[in-house]
């Protein structure tokens, strides 16, 4: 990798420990996000590939709106799913010591709140918690 590219990786990888640096876990604690880097980096750019492959894959299909979503919004819904959970405040607060993931809420929020895609499928603006003026992006 060029030195180029080599800066422009750290800043994005800076830019997303910044974010998740801010998120709360539990009481006080909030997330180390040196130790979420990697996988919360990883996560971002699985999000907008995964984006990516399904435009892609239905660039020609004629997609519905179903029970009140557009195609855009049950793609998001549809990835948040996989990410619900309810711990106990003492597993939130072990978890914030040990674990190299963040919790569930900000492993979808977090990547949500920098793809321009989702504000635009839920029509988010400027202002609204959902939306955030410096976007990371790994690419």
């Amino acid at each position: 990798m060029d030195q180029g590219r080599r800066e422009k990786f750290h800043r994005s990888g800076q830019c997303v420990v910044d974010q998740y640096a801010q998120y709360v876990i539990v009481d006080d604690i909030k997330i180390n996000s040196k130790l979420t880097e990697g996988e919360d980096l990883a996560d971002l750019g699985g999000l907008i590939l995964a984006w990516m492959a399904w435009q892609d894959q239905t660039k020609n299909m004629q997609l519905e709106s179903r029970d009140g979503f557009s195609p855009e919004q049950r793609f998001f819904v549809g990835y948040a799913q996989w990410a619900c959970e309810n711990n106990r405040p003492e597993d939130q607060r072990v978890s914030a010591i040990t674990n190299p993931h963040s919790p569930g809420k900000y492993r979808v929020n977090g990547l949500m709140v920098n793809m321009e895609e989702f504000q635009k499928a839920f029509r988010c603006k400027v202002g609204q918690p959902m939306v955030r003026g410096n976007r990371c992006r790994v690419w």
